[in-house]
């Protein structure tokens, strides 16, 4: 199947054990030392939604029967990053949707393509984030939880 010209990028989230307080699964890629959210590209005639729920059931063993929250953080990823796409050679760079996902009280099951993640903090997950888009996107998230009228359904 080929490769769409756009990136997905989805943030999981839950309330800590003890409520009160949102934590954000930050993922350890396998290939390098990177951490950053669940990332995928879309296939064939994938809308960005329809690819992050894909991306994250095979990434994190994400359910699409969770809450899905669609974010309006976008980046521009450069070409470059992706070898062997077959796009056209005019196109230099590619859009990044960014979704949320509310996992509650369950736990990621890990492809290969990452070997571990963690649960953090806001602030910690800031920090231990590798790209500037996922740092802007959790941003984001973290501003509309903290505003109970934008929270997924």
């Amino acid at each position: 199947m080929s490769r769409s010209p756009f990136n997905v990028l989805v943030l999981p989230y839950r309330l800590t054990p003890e409520g009160g307080a949102y934590e954000y699964a930050v993922l350890h890629r396998s290939d390098a030392d990177q951490w950053q959210f669940i990332a995928g590209g879309g296939e064939g005639a994938e809308d960005p939604e329809a690819a992050a729920r894909r991306e994250s059931l095979e990434e994190g063993g994400v359910s699409s029967d969770a809450a899905w929250m669609a974010l309006d953080s976008r980046a521009s990823i450069p070409r470059s990053e992706f070898p062997g796409a077959s796009w056209p050679e005019d196109l230099y760079v590619i859009p990044e949707y960014a979704f949320a996902v509310d996992l509650l009280d369950t736990d990621l099951e890990l492809s290969t393509e990452h070997d571990r993640y963690e649960w953090l903090g806001y602030g910690a997950a800031r920090m231990r984030l590798s790209w500037d888009s996922n740092r802007v996107a959790l941003w984001e998230l973290n501003e509309r939880l903290s505003r109970p009228s934008d929270q997924a359904s």
